[in-house]
């Protein structure tokens, strides 16, 4: 069975980047309904017990396939597996500081082998920054934004709508802002660049550094 993730700080640490009420519906109601979706829908099937990276994969072999009898209970998989991973991976990349409050600190940038590929496809992390927050802006609809890397390490940045992933198209997740409305609109109104410039404040690089290091 899979459960709802424990939030590794406090509901209002990570303020005024991300508000305590909207954890609470992010983390505690939203992610919650996914869990307890992809419980009863893999419930009894050879998906339950999987890695959530399985299920993702196998889900979207399934979609792919254009013969499937079961399309309709794939997506549906395809949808709730992938907003659980999404989801576990967005909370788990921050940490709070005492001074994020203070609009012009964040937390200490990328070093070693990420800071250096980021250096080498985008000239500099601010330039990197720039182009990642673009990219969440300019993304239609819902979805997420990702830093992602192939097999040999190479970086890019994906626009995924809904549940997708890197994860569904055999590339590895390194981090990722989410622009469904539910993760920004009561602090940030329709402000979603704003909510993207500010998330940098919070994110913890080590964990971001650890899975690139994977």
């Amino acid at each position: 069975m899979y459960t709802l993730i424990d939030l590794p700080y406090t509901p209002d640490a990570l303020e005024p980047v991300i508000s305590a009420r909207t954890l609470e519906f992010h983390h505690g109601k939203h992610l919650q309904a996914y869990v307890d979706n992809l419980n009863k829908l893999v419930a009894g099937t050879e998906l339950e017990g999987m890695a959530l990276e399985e299920i993702v994969v196998r889900a979207s072999l399934d979609l792919a396939d254009r013969h499937a009898r079961l399309d309709r209970a794939s997506q549906a998989i395809f949808n709730n597996a992938g907003q659980v991973l999404n989801h576990e991976l967005y909370f788990t990349q921050f940490a709070p500081q005492p001074s994020c409050s203070a609009p012009t600190v964040v937390m200490p940038g990328p070093t070693g082998h990420l800071a250096k590929q980021i250096e080498k496809q985008w000239g500099s992390v601010e330039a990197f920054k720039a182009d990642f927050e673009a990219k969440g802006v300019g993304l239609f609809g819902s979805g997420w934004v990702w830093l992602q890397a192939n097999e040999a390490g190479e970086l890019s940045i994906g626009q995924y709508a809904n549940a997708d992933n890197p994860v569904a198209h055999g590339l590895r997740p390194i981090l990722t802002f989410d622009v469904w409305e539910h993760a920004y609109y009561l602090d940030y109104q329709n402000r979603r660049a704003a909510h993207l410039s500010a998330l940098w404040q919070i994110v913890d690089w080590k964990v971001v550094e650890e899975r690139y290091a994977k």
